[in-house]
């Protein structure tokens, strides 16, 4: 059998390794470094992102690091003359709560002794800047709080209108996670870094770590290991003989073409943070309720819909989210999906994007159901 040495060996190439390898050769050009997958990289939890960015966190240390990664990110966007489609028009946090004494206290706690400098309350749009720029360098940091409904109407007249309050958070927007995982990638080869495709199956320590593969001639030889496994985490712990209190959960999301051009295009990434309850019809609503399987879908609904568009100003998709999910899973490369996800979510984004009623059980055929592991 042959053996490969390498100083580091991470396991796993979803953005988190390669981008852990890509800073490795960056800032330790000397060091051998390796990365494997039993995969194509960024193809299994990294291809189901989101691929939404903020520094939205109610913990300095959290906020710290988010500002710290996003920083990284624009140097990215710069290197690469905009190749990872950074955007910037923010997240809108939306609530009906007429008292978001709580969402302020989370905002001065993030933010600290520079909140007084970072968090601007509006009750007219005259200090306020819209997010009419999609572009990351000419958006504002900070937060902006919205605290009047007919101005909040006036500015996002798309959202329902018993929104009462807004926050939105600006230094959050969108990328594309394959193009930046695909430059890191391809800096980490220049710089001498290597990539092998396998399956791990065992790892064992006699010194160096010693780590084969599923039905591979080969070892790797490393000094240290770097577990980047995603939702395969623990069973790399497994075979260093440690795990780690992390459970796994199935989160879905449907994307679809707003053929009716019913979600403004500048709209930023909004979430519904209210608990509620889908927008089913009387008749549906009765028969689902008489359904044991399925009458979950009618009772109350925890909060965070999420409703933005995709693909830019001059695109015409849609993606919506929600995590209500919250069963712990086991960890499989081919998740099975809820096949009424699709209208669940649909009813459900339409409390805060009416306009999405336009679809009900009308969604168009070129609709994707996706998602991964939490």
């Amino acid at each position: 059998m042959e053996t490969h040495e390498t100083d580091i060996l991470i396991i796993g190439a979803g953005i988190v390794g390669i981008a852990t390898a890509y800073y490795l050769k960056k800032l330790s050009p000397t060091q051998k470094v390796m990365l494997v997958d039993q995969g194509h990289p960024m193809a299994f939890t990294s291809a189901q992102s989101g691929e939404n960015y903020r520094n939205w966190w109610p913990h300095p240390t959290m906020k710290a690091f988010t500002n710290h990664s996003i920083d990284l990110m624009e140097q990215i966007a710069v290197e690469s003359d905009d190749l990872i489609n950074m955007t910037r028009r923010g997240y809108l946090l939306a609530t009906r709560e007429t008292d978001i004494t709580a969402l302020i206290n989370e905002l001065n706690i993030g933010y600290g002794s520079e909140a007084t400098d970072n968090i601007r309350f509006h009750n007219n749009d005259k200090h306020y800047q819209t997010p009419e720029q999609e572009s990351w360098r000419r958006n504002p940091d900070g937060v902006d709080v919205l605290q009047n409904s007919a101005l909040i109407h006036h500015l996002f007249p798309s959202l329902a209108s018993d929104i009462n309050n807004i926050i939105h958070i600006r230094r959050a927007g969108t990328i594309s996670s394959q193009q930046m995982g695909q430059f890191m990638l391809e800096k980490f080869r220049a710089a001498g870094g290597k990539r092998v495709t396998g399956e791990v199956t065992s790892i064992k320590k006699d010194g160096n770590f010693k780590v084969t593969f599923k039905g591979a001639d080969m070892s790797v030889s490393a000094a240290q290991i770097i577990n980047a496994a995603g939702p395969f985490l623990n069973n790399i712990c497994e075979m260093l003989g440690t795990s780690l209190p992390i459970s796994n959960i199935l989160h879905q999301k449907i994307a679809f073409p707003d053929k009716r051009g019913v979600v403004p295009r500048k709209l930023p990434f909004t979430i519904d943070l209210d608990p509620q309850h889908s927008d089913w019809s009387d008749e549906d609503r009765a028969l689902l309720e008489e359904d044991p399987v399925h009458a979950w879908v009618t009772e109350k609904m925890p909060g965070a819909i999420h409703c933005r568009p995709e693909g830019g100003d001059n695109g015409n998709w849609v993606k919506l989210g929600w995590a209500f999910n919250e069963t712990p899973s086991s960890t499989t490369l081919e998740p099975t999906f809820n096949e009424n996800f699709p209208e669940i979510v649909l009813r459900g984004a339409a409390r805060i994007q009416p306009s999405l009623k336009a679809y009900y059980d009308h969604l168009p055929r070129e609709m994707v159901l996706y998602g991964g592991y939490y």
